[in-house]
This record gives structure tokens, sequence and C-alpha cells, in this order.
């Protein structure tokens, strides 16, 4: 998928979500292997309130590629 295409997915309702989601993807993905692009790509087609409460580490994730993401998100932020 490229990388504009993966820009306007990153986009969310809250502009919190746009801020996390798009630094990874400005900051990680393009030094990321295969597998965890194309996990980024599937995380994406969660919903909302699903990633919020991931990232705020309200509940986990029930993908471990997919939490692998949102930890790192999460320290990057220091959440």
């Amino acid at each position: 998928m490229s990388l504009s295409r993966l820009r306007w997915r990153a986009r969310r309702g809250t502009r919190e979500l746009d801020a996390l989601l798009g630094g990874w993807l400005d900051e990680r993905y393009a030094d990321a292997d295969p597998a965890t692009r194309q996990s980024f790509d599937q995380l994406l087609d969660c919903q909302d309130p699903e990633l919020w409460d991931w990232i705020m580490g309200h509940a986990q994730a029930p993908r471990a590629d997919w939490q692998a993401i949102i930890d790192d998100i999460r320290t990057r932020h220091r959440l």
C-alpha cells in the first residue's frame, strides 16, 4: 500500500489518534519490516474507540503484532 494511502487511513476521528498513529507512520514505518508494515495496515481497520483503549492502556490488542505497535507508540509518547 502506498504511503499516501496509509497516511490517509491513519487520519482518525480525533487529533490525538491522528498524532499518535500518524507519528508512528512518519517515524517508524520506513524502517519497519514487511510483516510489521502489514500489521500496521491491518491495525488501521480497527475502530477508534478500540485503538484509543489500547493506546491508553485500558485494554490489550487482540493480536500480538498489533500490541507490539501499540507498545511502541506508548513507549515513544511515555503513555
